[in-house]
């Protein structure tokens, strides 16, 4: 799992060092980029949201793990939504990202730092805390994709 965060971490600084519109050679390959990276990051973020829900026991170890990846993967889809990508299908990305671009980096700031949140949370070892950081970032995320979502 170190491996795995580590390898995350990499590709993380790496996306970050590049101008965004050198990294993809076609239009659709930021799309899936993005795609893939929310993919991710929901699919660890459900892995604490079920260990929150009751629908598994809460393994403290594992909603660390889960959390950390979660901490890694929220910074990297947001290299792919350059100029020229939005969606038209349910669920994509709106075209509102680049008109008002201010407001969705601002958005994807918020869900950053409550992804940090939870990150300290999921460190306590403690349950409890975990439940009130994982509803703030339910509640960032949220709200970002009402506002930036095709619906």
């Amino acid at each position: 799992m170190k491996r795995l965060l580590l390898t995350l971490t990499a590709v993380a600084g790496l996306a970050t060092a590049l101008p965004a519109a050198a990294q993809f050679q076609k239009p659709e390959d930021a799309v899936k980029y993005r795609e893939s990276a929310m993919t991710v990051m929901a699919n660890h973020f459900g892995r604490i949201g079920a260990m929150v829900n009751g629908r598994v026991p809460y393994d403290a170890g594992q909603a660390m793990s889960n959390a950390e990846i979660v901490a890694v993967m929220s910074k990297l889809p947001f290299a792919g939504f350059i100029d020229g990508t939005p969606g038209t299908k349910k669920g994509s990305a709106s075209p509102k990202i680049w008109s008002d671009r201010a407001g969705f980096d601002g958005k994807a700031k918020k869900m950053q730092d409550e992804v940090a949140k939870l990150v300290v949370a999921a460190r306590a070892n403690n349950l409890d805390p975990l439940k009130a950081a994982f509803g703030e970032v339910g509640k960032a995320c949220k709200s970002c994709h009402d506002d930036f979502r095709n619906p």
